[in-house]
C-alpha cells in the first residue's frame, strides 16, 4: 500500500505555482519545492508520478488565471480591444505564467490554429463579436483575429520579457491603429499577397 501523501496535489500545485509566478517554471525543481512545502521531495513523488506532470497542472492553473482576465469581456465595448489589453496587462502583471504559456520552447513548433485551440472560449467569443458587430464572414473574423493577436502578442512579449513598457494611452492608440487599419483593408477587398523577390538587373 503506498503511503499516504503528507500534502494533497492540490496543495503541492498551488505551491509549485507561486513558486513559477515568482522564479518561472525553470526554477520548480523537486527538492527547491520540498522546501517551501517544509518537507523533502518524498510527497512530491507520491502525489505525481514526475515532475513533468506537475508541470502540467502548474500551466493548467496558469491557463485558468489568464482566462480570469478576459472572463468578464462581453462586459465591455469594444470587446476586441478590451481583450487585447487585458491580455497584454496579463503579461505585464504576470511575466512569467505568459513565458509559460506562450514564450516556452517546445519539441516542435505549433501551427498558428492550434494555439487559437489553446485560447479556448477567448478565442470563439472574439470571432463571434467580430462577425456580429463588424458584419463580418467567418473567414474575415479570423483573418482581423489572426493580424491583431500577432501584433498584440509582440507587444506581450516585449512586456512580459521586461523589454519595452507602455502605458495605457499607449497601448489603446497602438491597438485602436492596427485593429482599424486591418479592418478597412479586409472591408475593401484590396488586400494581395505580395511575394518577395530578387531584383532583375539589366546589363
Amino acid at each position: 500500500m503506498p503511503p499516504k501523501a503528507k500534502y494533497t496535489r492540490e496543495e503541492i500545485v498551488q505551491e509549485a505555482f507561486q513558486m513559477t509566478r515568482e522564479k518561472g517554471i525553470e526554477a520548480v525543481a523537486a527538492r527547491e519545492l520540498g522546501k517551501r512545502l517544509g518537507t523533502s521531495s518524498s510527497p512530491i513523488f507520491t502525489a505525481f508520478k514526475n515532475m513533468e506532470e506537475l508541470q502540467s497542472e502548474v500551466r493548467k492553473m496558469a491557463m485558468k488565471k489568464f482566462e480570469s482576465y478576459v472572463s468578464d469581456a462581453m462586459n465591455y465595448t469594444p470587446v476586441f480591444k478590451y481583450v487585447g489589453i487585458k491580455i497584454i496587462q496579463f503579461a505585464m502583471e504576470e511575466p512569467k505564467l505568459f513565458q509559460l504559456l506562450y514564450m516556452m520552447e517546445h519539441s516542435e513548433s505549433q501551427k498558428y490554429e492550434d494555439l487559437m485551440v489553446e485560447l479556448g472560449e477567448t478565442y470563439d467569443v472574439c470571432i463571434q463579436v467580430l462577425e456580429k458587430e463588424y458584419d463580418l464572414t467567418n473567414d474575415e473574423a479570423k483573418m482581423l483575429f489572426r493580424q491583431v493577436w500577432l501584433s498584440t502578442f509582440g507587444i506581450c512579449v516585449l512586456s512580459a520579457g521586461k523589454v519595452c513598457h507602455f502605458t495605457p494611452d499607449e497601448l489603446t492608440q497602438m491597438l485602436g491603429m492596427e485593429f482599424q487599419g486591418m479592418l478597412m483593408l479586409i472591408k475593401s477587398g484590396a488586400y494581395k499577397t505580395i511575394k518577395v523577390d530578387s531584383k532583375k538587373t539589366e546589363n
